[in-house]
C-alpha cells in the first residue's frame, strides 16, 4: 500500500489534537507517545517527497528565442 497526502493529513490532525490513535492506509494504529507520530509523520512525508520528486523527473531543457522587428516605413 502507498502512502497518500491523506494519510500524512491523518497524522497532522492526531499531532494537532494530542490523539494518540490516527487511520491510515485502512488501520487503525495506536501510538505510544507523540515523539512516536512525529517518527511516523517525518517518515510518511519523506516517502511522499520521494515518491513526488521521482514521479515528476520531467526533462526540462533551455531554449533560445530571437525576436526581430521591422518598423514597417
Amino acid at each position: 500500500m502507498a502512502l497518500t497526502q491523506a494519510d500524512l493529513d491523518s497524522l497532522d490532525a492526531a499531532i494537532a489534537t494530542g490523539e494518540l490513535v490516527v487511520e491510515y492506509n485502512g488501520r487503525k494504529v495506536q501510538f505510544r507517545s507523540i515523539p512516536d507520530l512525529l517518527a511516523a509523520r517525518a517518515h510518511v512525508s519523506s516517502v511522499l517527497a520521494t515518491s513526488n520528486t521521482a514521479g515528476s523527473a520531467t526533462r526540462r531543457g533551455s531554449y533560445r528565442v530571437s525576436f526581430t522587428t521591422a518598423r514597417g516605413d
